[in-house]
């Protein structure tokens, strides 16, 4: 095979993981003389490089002969950082196909992915959703490890002896029949936990459910032991099921994590809850090569951070941007990634160090230095953004033991879904440009009062904004189609804390 001339022959198609989204690669490759060996250029990191050993062990292991002549790999464009092992398999079918061991047509409108072991089998890799979109955006079949979820893949692979006889799918594009036959089919709901068992918070409950409904942020203070976390931890028991592009989007920056899709798949939302010792790349992405991080994790979900105020304070601040504008920008020396990060925010913090500020109850132990320490983390921009504040105290011993029936997830979950199915009809029946027109939902009691109150608190643009959104929220559950006065005086008790 040393006598094997040069030949141009079509690039295989393939793509690399960059961000939450997989980017079209084109692999070339180029025979030649002189001493034998295999070159990959076109900034490969340390994982694709090392592929070149795993391609010939590969290659042998099957059957195929690995030629001795020199041959040049290029992986175009050549500014964009080649990372991970999915191009192993391209390669290996860019290299066969020239030295003629496997035909050219057999390669046509293929995106070719996977990881090689060094007796030919295929290995999934990380980021199987984003490929199956971007397979589906360019029309093309979908070939990979079947170890993966093969509702995903159109020509599952197990080993590179495929290559010599690859056939198109029969079927029709398997990425939308898994997400449609998920949508369709009832799935059980897999949380185990209840609002039921939550006892002595109803209050806590209501503001849980006008949260949910609006998809607001919120924040809830009160002693250990109160149940902040009970509370925040049954929240997408109430929420309602992804929809199918909700899904896919979710689903996307999981399988860039290389996380279970399981439950995404079932259309329940994520829920994220890091620990307070988390880093900054822990919260907001980063690393190398750069994954997504918590807030991303949650996206189309829900984020819950416990003890708030024991959090860094640059990780904090760190989420001030993706909470207006729901995405995060990470600018690396080789570019800007950009992760969605567009979740519910909930938190839960103690009032001061020892936990008993305000309980009567307990005395609390602190110093007024101490509490004005701990709490100033909580100030600020960060606060600001977060819609809702709600004060959770100690339940008595005798609402813990009664035996009175205590609000449901499914009661809850039912009042979220008519809350929202009304906003939407609220929505449609006016023009889509009316819809970003906050106070025109305001009667004219509601306005002068909204007015009032601002011009007392001191709230701005932002404050007076998302006071609205929350008055809109409370009205859309009581069916109004405009905000009363009541409205507002109940969202200012949710948002009046906040400032304060």
């Amino acid at each position: 095979m040393g006598g094997l001339a040069s030949e141009a022959f079509a690039p295989i198609q393939s793509a690399v993981i960059r961000g939450a989204e997989a980017i079209p690669i084109s692999v070339e490759v180029n025979i030649s003389g002189g001493i034998p060996g295999l070159t990959i250029v076109g900034m490969p990191d340390a994982a694709v490089l090392e592929a070149r050993s795993r391609i010939r062990c590969a290659i042998r292991s099957s059957g195929f002969t690995m030629p001795r002549v020199h041959i040049t790999v290029n992986l175009a464009p050549s500014d964009i950082r080649k990372t991970g092992t999915g191009l192993d398999l391209p390669i290996a079918a860019a290299l066969l196909q020239a030295t003629g061991q496997i035909s050219s047509d057999a390669l046509v409108g293929r995106l070719l992915v996977g990881e090689l072991a060094l007796d030919g089998l295929v290995r999934p890799v990380r980021g199987m959703v984003a490929y199956a979109l971007l397979a589906k955006e360019k029309q093309l079949v979908l070939c990979s490890a079947s170890g993966t979820d093969t509702s995903l893949i159109d020509i599952p692979f197990e080993h590179v002896r495929q290559l010599s006889d690859l056939r198109l799918p029969s079927s029709e594009r398997s990425l939308t029949r898994h997400v449609t036959t998920s949508l369709q089919t009832d799935h059980p709901n897999s949380h185990s936990l209840d609002y039921s068992e939550v006892k002595g918070q109803e209050l806590a409950k209501e503001a849980l459910v006008i949260a949910a409904t609006g998809s607001l942020g919120i924040i809830m203070v009160g002693p250990p032991g109160a149940g902040k976390t009970m509370l925040a931890q049954r929240l997408p028991t109430i929420l309602p099921r992804l929809d199918k592009d909700a899904m896919l989007e979710a689903m996307r920056v999981h399988s860039v994590a290389n996380l279970s899709l399981e439950d995404l798949a079932a259309g329940i939302p994520p829920f994220r809850a890091p620990h307070h010792s988390i880093s900054v790349s822990g919260l907001v992405g980063g690393g190398r090569p750069v994954m997504p991080g918590e807030i991303s994790l949650a996206h189309m979900g829900v984020l819950f951070l416990d003890e708030l105020a024991e959090f860094p304070s640059n990780a904090l601040q760190a989420l001030r941007q993706p909470l207006e504008e729901g995405l995060i920008r990470l600018v690396r020396v080789d570019g800007t990634y950009v992760f969605p990060s567009r979740f519910m925010l909930v938190a839960a913090t103690n009032p001061c160090p020892c936990g008993h500020y305000g309980d009567p109850t307990h005395e609390c132990s602190c110093t007024p230095t101490a509490i004005t320490r701990y709490m100033a983390k909580l100030k600020g921009p960060l606060l600001d953004r977060i819609d809702m504040r709600l004060s959770v105290m100690q339940p008595s011993s005798d609402e813990l033991v009664a035996q009175t029936t205590s609000l449901s997830s499914n009661e809850m979950a039912q009042r979220v879904l008519a809350g929202r199915s009304f906003a939407r009809w609220r929505r449609e029946k006016e023009c889509s440009t009316c819809n970003t027109l906050t106070y025109k939902w305001l009667d004219e009691r509601a306005r002068k009062y909204l007015i009032h109150a601002a011009q007392q608190l001191g709230f701005g643009g932002r404050g007076m904004t998302r006071l609205v959104h929350i008055a809109r929220t409370i009205a859309d559950l009581a069916e109004r189609e405009y905000i009363q006065e009541d409205d507002i005086s109940l969202a200012l008790a949710y948002r009046m804390e906040i400032n304060a």
